[in-house]
């Protein structure tokens, strides 16, 4: 009778184990990859403002440089450990899809900063060297995962402001002829040919921002370890 109560409560736990493995992997190679590539293709998608066509707009080499330097930092961080993605103990399949997974993770990041980067202009220059000062700070900083998670988090906001909540106000409509529109509402159309800012559907916005919260939701799901 104990044998046979011993076998059962180790079949017990075998069977409660075997699901919990089993979510941590769909967790780490299924909903993770997802989550990164539709970052990855929600970041470069913009509303024309007339017809509300699709545009998908190529990020501009600066974003891939950003994408690189987060990237050292969320080495530096301790918010990922390679020696827990990719290492000689690791069967070559293992290898493999963790370097997928991180592949997903970079045209992200590169896609999140194409996304809250102004398209051109002034506007491109002044956020694109806040990203600069910011991650450049960040580089020779003395700070662990969690910091670094609020400093993005901070980081993004404030750029997702400024490009779809101030910059956005200040675009004039381009319905009626350049004449008209400089009558019916000279300071916006004013500010649109200084700052050269480009004309997007209102709707950008709010796929702008789903983009940027699943982004920071599948950093904070991703493990520093496959191991753990």
């Amino acid at each position: 009778m104990s044998d046979g109560t011993n076998i059962i409560e180790v079949e017990s736990d075998i069977i409660v184990a075997a699901p919990a493995n089993s979510e941590g992997s769909t967790l780490r190679y299924v909903v993770l990859p997802l989550l990164f590539l539709t970052v990855t293709l929600l970041g470069g998608l913009r509303f024309g403002e007339k017809d509300s066509a699709f545009i998908f707009l190529v990020p501009p080499l600066l974003c891939l440089v950003f994408a690189a330097a987060a990237m050292v930092l969320f080495v530096r961080s301790g918010l990922l450990r390679l020696d827990g993605w990719l290492s000689e103990r690791k069967s070559t399949l293992e290898n493999v899809s963790n370097a997928a997974i991180l592949v997903t993770l970079f045209t992200a990041t590169v896609q999140i900063f194409n996304s809250l980067m102004p398209e051109q202009g002034l506007p491109f220059w002044v956020i694109g060297f806040c990203f600069v000062w910011t991650l450049w700070n960040n580089l020779f900083s003395d700070f662990d995962a969690a910091k670094l998670m609020k400093s993005l988090a901070a980081m993004f906001t404030l750029a997702f402001v400024a490009k779809y909540l101030v910059l956005a106000n200040l675009v004039g409509p381009s319905e009626g002829n350049w004449l008209q529109r400089m009558i019916e509402n000279p300071g916006k159309e004013t500010f649109t040919w200084l700052l050269d800012l480009p004309r997007y559907g209102s709707g950008t916005g709010y796929v702008q921002f789903f983009a940027a919260v699943l982004y920071l939701g599948g950093l904070y799901l991703t493990p520093s370890s496959m191991d753990e």
